[in-house]
């Protein structure tokens, strides 16, 4: 029985595919368009670093929004209460000549003090020759027990015990360089100094280290002051260390662990907890628990006093400062000095912020 209705046509079976291959096109058309009209109006955005596309940072070792960095020894914003507060303390230790240098190394603050000057290294000049040997150390040019032999040379008075050992005595480069630093030894001094090179050699790795003013031209003890460094020279070979710019990782752990072996505190340590407020026999300890830390080593030779250090703070920032005074011969005022210095240094850093 029929519906009464007209039977439907038969399609063609090739036409369905056409028409869905038709929509697909007009759709791709019109997305086409509006996408290309939205990447018109952006494009001004984008190419300003807008939409999500992220920017090079071109300050990355600025990270004021949190996050570490190793920093750079680059100075940016001068510290300028900082440098007058130095000068005009310096300025009223008549027959007095005072260095100073300190820079933040996260942010680039930075104070000054005739900072260029060449002064009598005494001791303080220990800290660029460890750098030195350490670089010879990362490069494979010595091994880190090499045996290192004492001769008539080498032996140099004052601070240290292993002039007390005979002549011919062998000792490990990472002996004689820890003595170096922990007990200022002169004699291990001189066995680095002889190790890597002699005086000439080392003063050419000083120049390369960008350390002008560092300069080797006797054997330790060297009373008279010949040997010279500046406050600017003593921070940035610390620097060099603590921004990763020179040492591997392991070699700039040893560079710290060393440097924190040296006992003498009275100096920048001292200083700066004086600055605080405070007074102790043993500032390293009263330091700790206000979040400081200070890695230093000090000079004295009589006519010249000194000490550079990398001072970590309490906001975890760290900073490198180095003092350098020259006077008469064992004048209480030279050490003061310095200690006044970084006492205004804990002021600003600490206590301002």
């Amino acid at each position: 029985m029929t519906t009464g209705r007209p039977p439907r046509s038969r399609r063609s079976p090739w036409i369905a595919p056409l028409l869905l291959l038709l929509r697909l096109a007009v759709m791709g058309l019109g997305l086409g368009v509006i996408a290309g009209t939205g990447l018109k109006l952006l494009a001004p955005r984008l190419a300003q670093g807008a939409v999500g596309v992220p920017k090079a940072d071109p300050t990355p070792h600025l990270r004021p929004s949190g996050g570490l960095s190793s920093g750079r020894f680059e100075p940016r914003r001068e510290l300028a209460g900082l440098s007058e507060t130095w000068k005009k303390l310096a300025a009223a230790q008549k027959g007095l000549t005072a260095s100073g240098y300190l820079l933040v190394l996260d942010d680039g603050r930075y104070a000054q003090l005739q900072p260029d000057l060449p002064l009598p290294a005494a001791s303080a000049i220990k800290t660029p020759i460890l750098l030195v040997g350490l670089e010879d150390l990362d490069a494979g040019k010595l091994r880190w027990n090499e045996p290192l032999t004492m001769t008539k040379e080498l032996v140099g008075g004052g601070a240290g015990w292993m002039a007390n050992k005979p002549v011919g005595t062998r000792f490990p480069f990472f002996e004689a360089a820890t003595e170096m630093i922990r007990v200022s030894d002169n004699s291990a001094t001189n066995l680095l100094i002889k190790r890597l090179g002699g005086k000439q050699a080392i003063n050419a790795r000083f120049r390369a280290l960008g350390l002008p003013s560092t300069e080797v031209k006797n054997w330790l003890p060297d009373l008279d002051g010949t040997n010279t460094t500046s406050s600017r020279d003593l921070a940035r070979s610390i620097a060099l260390v603590d921004t990763s710019e020179k040492l591997s990782p392991r070699a700039r752990d040893l560079f710290r662990g060393i440097l924190g072996t040296s006992g003498t505190n009275t100096l920048i340590p001292l200083g700066m907890l004086m600055g605080l407020g405070k007074d102790s026999s043993d500032p390293d300890s009263e330091l700790l628990p206000l979040g400081i830390t200070v890695l230093n080593k000090t000079g004295d030779i009589g006519i010249a006093y000194a000490d550079a250090a990398l001072i970590e703070l309490p906001n975890g920032q760290r900073a490198v400062a180095a003092f350098m005074v020259k006077g008469p011969f064992n004048d209480p005022r030279s050490a003061e000095l310095i200690r006044k210095m970084a006492g205004a240094v804990a002021k600003t850093l600490v206590v301002k912020g």
